[in-house]
């Protein structure tokens, strides 16, 4: 089987080589799955991430022409807030309102990971409490303007200068950083692939 990677987010470019431990046999492809985001009428925030992620997957499945036997990894993070997902941010005010509203609170980061191999398709979801620190505007405002917040979901990225906001987290750090281990390597080792 040949394991192919559905993004192109470096982070989880990063993340997924670690997985092997250094093994030097251990290799994947990466492609670019263009799936629609929108969340349907009713959908939960996890049933959400959940759907996202196996769609990119299987797209990225298709993507895979003349490949043999792929494996293909497809990903999904969201912040959620009261029940309300946070994307990423339209533009820099949308930004500003987000880090607003997480200050001094806890959200909940949510990423699913899916398999796709032949016909099936596995996720696994994992969430993780994270809790901010109260941000004055300078703050809000510097970060912003450090383009940051820009490309990520919820308006931060925990790995670079958004993790000077984080007090606290319950649960998986790699979960927040877009591809949590634990649970990615159980997908991978249930189909043999490490």
């Amino acid at each position: 089987m040949n394991l192919v990677l559905a993004s192109t987010s470096p982070r989880r470019k990063e993340l997924l080589a670690n997985i092997a431990l250094g093994r030097a046999d251990f290799s994947f492809a990466q492609v670019a799955p263009d799936i629609d985001e929108t969340p349907l009428e009713g959908e939960t925030p996890r049933d959400y991430v959940q759907r996202l992620a196996a769609e990119k997957a299987q797209a990225g499945r298709a993507l895979c022409h003349g490949m043999s036997q792929p494996a293909v990894l497809g990903s999904d993070t969201i912040v959620v807030l009261e029940n309300e997902i946070l994307g990423k941010p339209i533009d820099e005010a949308d930004a500003k309102r987000v880090l607003s509203a997480l200050s001094g609170k806890t959200h909940t980061v949510m990423t699913a990971v899916a398999l796709a191999c032949g016909e099936q398709t596995q996720v696994r979801l994992v969430e993780t409490q994270v809790r901010f620190c109260t941000l004055t505007d300078a703050d809000i405002e510097a970060y912003v303007a450090s383009k940051e917040p820009m490309d990520k979901a919820g308006s931060y990225g925990i790995q670079g200068l958004g993790g000077c906001f984080v007090e606290a987290i319950e649960g998986s750090y790699s979960c927040v950083v877009g591809l949590p281990l634990v649970e990615t390597r159980e997908l991978l080792a249930s189909a043999g692939l490490v």
